[in-house]
C-alpha cells in the first residue's frame, strides 16, 4: 500500500502540564468509534508516549484502552456514555458497580506499576445538547451524585474529580457578543443544579467547542477569525476586543457563568479542533493553521479579554485519530478531526518552535491484504443506487460530501469508493464485495489524486459502541449519502 504521509514536526510534545507557568495543560481526545481501530497498545506505545502526550480524554471505560494505559503515567478522563445516565441516576448500586468495574479496578495515584492515573470521570457527553431535548437532562445531576457517592465509598473522591462536558449551545446570545450571552432559559433550573454541583466538588465547567460548525452557520464571522488569522477589524464588545473565535467562546461562557452567580468557576475545554475532510474548508492545511494559531495563543499566556492571564485550566484537542463511525448528525466532517489518520499516520506539518523532531507515526501497521473492491463497469448499473445506499449505511462515505477529498471523482468512481469502504470495514470478506454481482475485487489501487481508497486494518475485536449505534448510523447515513451516486 502506498504511503503518502510525510514527517510531521512536533505537535503533541506540547501536550504537557503547563499550569505552573500560567499556561493551560493540553491533552487529546482518544475516540473509539471506528469499524476496525488500531490496537490500543499501539496507540499508547507509538502515538501517545513517543509524542509526549500526558493527558487523554476517553468517551467511555473501554477495558482494552484502560489496560493499555496502565503504567503509562498518562492522566485519564474516563467518560460515561449518555445512554447510561438514566440507570446510574436511578440506582446507587449501579453507580457503585460502575465505579468498581471501571475505576477502582484500574486506578493508581500516579499511573505507576499496573495502575491507571484516572484524574476525572466525565458524566455524560454534551447531555444538554439542544437537539437531545429532555432525553438525558433529567438524569445528569443524579447520575453524577450517585457516582460521587460511589467514589467516596471507594475512598477516591479526593483524588478523582467529576465533570460534565457541555456543548456551546448551553448558552445563547442574540448577537455574537459575549456580554449578551446567557444560559438557555430551558436550562435555568438544571444549570443552577449543575453549577452548584460543580462548585461543591471543586470541578471546572467543561466546554466542548465546535468551531467548524460555528463557522458554517455564522456567516458574520470569517474563516480567518476562526483560524486565529484575523489581522484587522476585531470584534468589539464594550471595552473588549476579539480577534479569534476561541476567546469569543470562552468569554461567552464566562459571561453566562457570571450572570448565573458563578463568576469564579474554572473552565476546561473538553474538545477543540479543526476537521480535515468532509466539507468545504475542512482541510489539512486549515487544520494546521488552526493548531498553530491555538498553540501560539496558549503560549502567549494572555487568556481572554474577560479573563486576562487566566486561560482554561486544561484543553483537550479533538481528536487523536479519525473515527469512521462517529455520529454525523452535525456534519460529515465529524469523522475527520483526527491529528492522525485511522491507521496512525500524521496528516499535517506544524512548526511549534519546539525543535524539529518529527511526530511519531504507527510504523508496523497490520493492514488487510492489498486488494480493493470496485464497481464492475461491465454490469448493468441502472439499479446501483440501492447498493451504494447499502454500502454507505454502515461504512464511511463522508469524503464524498461536497468539499470532501473525494467529492470530485465523479460517477461511477464514487460508487467504487463506497463499495471499497464497505468491503474494508467488513474485513475484505467475499460477501463484502458482492452488491448483487456489481462489485469486483482488484489488486490495482483505484485511488484518484487526493481521494484515497483505504485498506482496512486487521483487528481481533469489534467496537462495541459501533454495534450499539449501528441502527442510528444506518438511518443517518441513508439520508446523507443517497444523493451521492450520480454526483
Amino acid at each position: 500500500m502506498r504511503s503518502d504521509h510525510h514527517p510531521v514536526t512536533l505537535l503533541l510534545l506540547l501536550l504537557v502540564s503547563w499550569n505552573p507557568n500560567g499556561v493551560s495543560a493540553v491533552g487529546v481526545n482518544w475516540g473509539l468509534d471506528s469499524s476496525n481501530p488500531l490496537p490500543p497498545s499501539e496507540v499508547v506505545n507509538e502515538l501517545l508516549l513517543p509524542n509526549g502526550v500526558t493527558r487523554v480524554k476517553l468517551p467511555d471505560a473501554d477495558p482494552g484502552v484502560l489496560q493499555s494505559l496502565s503504567g503509562s503515567g498518562i492522566g485519564v478522563i474516563v467518560g460515561i456514555r449518555n445512554d447510561m445516565l438514566r440507570n446510574l441516576s436511578q440506582s446507587k448500586k449501579a453507580a457503585a458497580s460502575w465505579v468498581h468495574d471501571n475505576v477502582t479496578r484500574y486506578f493508581s495515584d500516579n499511573g505507576a506499576g499496573s495502575g491507571v492515573r484516572i484524574d476525572y470521570i466525565a458524566v455524560g457527553d454534551e447531555p444538554f445538547l439542544l437537539s437531545y431535548g429532555q432525553q438525558y437532562q433529567p438524569y445528569v445531576i443524579n447520575a453524577a451524585t450517585n457516582i460521587g457517592i460511589a467514589l467516596k465509598a471507594a475512598k477516591l473522591s479526593d483524588r478523582i474529580k467529576l465533570i460534565i462536558p457541555c456543548s456551546s449551545d448551553v448558552y445563547q446570545t442574540n448577537s455574537s457578543l459575549p456580554s449578551k450571552a446567557q444560559f438557555r432559559p430551558d436550562l435555568n433550573t438544571t444549570m443552577v443544579d449543575l453549577l452548584s454541583f460543580l462548585s461543591n466538588h471543586s470541578s471546572p465547567f467543561v466546554l466542548n467547542m465546535n468551531l467548524f460548525s460555528s463557522f458554517q452557520h455564522n456567516k458574520n464571522l470569517s474563516l480567518d477569525f476562526h483560524l486565529f488569522q484575523l489581522t484587522s477589524k476585531p470584534l468589539t464588545d464594550g471595552h473588549s476586543k476579539y480577534d479569534n473565535y476561541f476567546d469569543l467562546s470562552i468569554d461567552s461562557l464566562v459571561s453566562s457563568l457570571s450572570k448565573a452567580g458563578f463568576s469564579g468557576m474554572e473552565i476546561m475545554v473538553g474538545k477543540v479542533g479543526w476537521p480535515t475532510d468532509g466539507a468545504l474548508n475542512a482541510t489539512s492545511a486549515n487544520a494546521q493553521i488552526f493548531m498553530q494559531g491555538l498553540f501560539d495563543h496558549l503560549k502567549a499566556k494572555a487568556g481572554s479579554p474577560l479573563r486576562p492571564k487566566r486561560p482554561p485550566t486544561e484543553i483537550y484537542l479533538f481528536t487523536l485519530l479519525d473515527e469512521n463511525q462517529f455520529i454525523i448528525t452535525t456534519g460529515n466532517f465529524e469523522r475527520h478531526y483526527g491529528i492522525f489518520t485511522f491507521d496512525g499516520q500524521a496528516k499535517y506539518n506544524m512548526d511549534l518552535g519546539q525543535g524539529s523532531r518529527p511526530l511519531n507515526n504507527v510504523h508496523e501497521v497490520n493492514y488487510l491484504d492489498q486488494k480493493w473492491c470496485v464497481v464492475n463497469n461491465n454490469k448493468d448499473l441502472s439499479n446501483v443506487t440501492a447498493s451504494v445506499s447499502q454500502a454507505c449505511a454502515s461504512a464511511d462515505c463522508s469524503s464524498l460530501s461536497p468539499g470532501g477529498s473525494c467529492a470530485g471523482i465523479g460517477w461511477p468512481v464514487n460508487v467504487s469508493y463506497a463499495f471499497n469502504n464497505y468491503f474494508q470495514a467488513n474485513g475484505q470478506s467475499q460477501e463484502g464485495c458482492d452488491f448483487n454481482g456489481l462489485g469486483l475485487s482488484t489488486t490495482v489501487d483505484p485511488s484518484v489524486g487526493d481521494c484515497r481508497f483505504v485498506i482496512g486494518l486487521r483487528t481481533s475485536g469489534s467496537n462495541s459502541y459501533y454495534q450499539r449505534s449501528a441502527v442510528l448510523q444506518r438511518v443517518v447515513s441513508l439520508f446523507a449519502f443517497a444523493f451521492l451516486v450520480y454526483v
